[in-house]
């Protein structure tokens, strides 16, 4: 079976904490993000069913660092998604767009980060919460909906 809906919103949600959850984790700009980050995780559906998710994203410092695109390929057993992002940060902040090519859904990405963890606001065609936090050489990533497709996702990465 297949959720369009799903799709959009894991696309987003999945490429915006990733590049968020490595600033958090102690870097001091998006050029310490740069190369391949690889993961596995779960999304819990509003049907009460979850699936198994696997993830590889490519990161790209951009403007010395104060800027990060991505490209993010995650697959399911009933979604492919094709993401890609453009982030900015000045201090703290983090703003951004993103889009997903596959079903033609966007974006904007606001946010701050501190002492290790991010939180971020998702808004356009969906809208999302996430936290993401440093534990070791991975980022936990945890991301709520307000009924959009999914419950909830949580993912681990690790830099590939």
């Amino acid at each position: 079976m297949s959720f369009p809906g799903l799709k959009s919103m894991i696309a987003a949600s999945f490429g915006l904490c990733v590049l968020s959850a490595a600033a958090g984790a102690g870097a001091t700009s998006f050029k310490d993000l740069a190369g391949t980050w690889r993961g596995d995780g779960r999304v819990q559906l509003l049907t009460g069913q979850s699936e198994a998710l696997s993830c590889k994203a490519y990161f790209t410092a951009k403007d010395a660092g104060a800027g990060l695109g991505i490209a993010l390929a995650c697959a399911s057993a009933s979604n492919k998604i094709d993401l890609r992002a453009a982030l900015s940060q000045a201090g703290e902040a983090i703003t951004g767009s993103w889009e997903e090519r596959s079903f033609n859904s966007t974006g904007s990405v606001n946010g701050s980060f501190a002492n290790d963890r991010i939180e971020l606001t998702i808004d356009g065609t969906i809208k999302a919460t996430m936290s993401i936090t440093l534990e070791g050489k991975s980022q936990l990533i945890s991301i709520a909906t307000d009924g959009q497709g999914f419950k909830s996702v949580d993912l681990e990465l690790e830099r590939s």
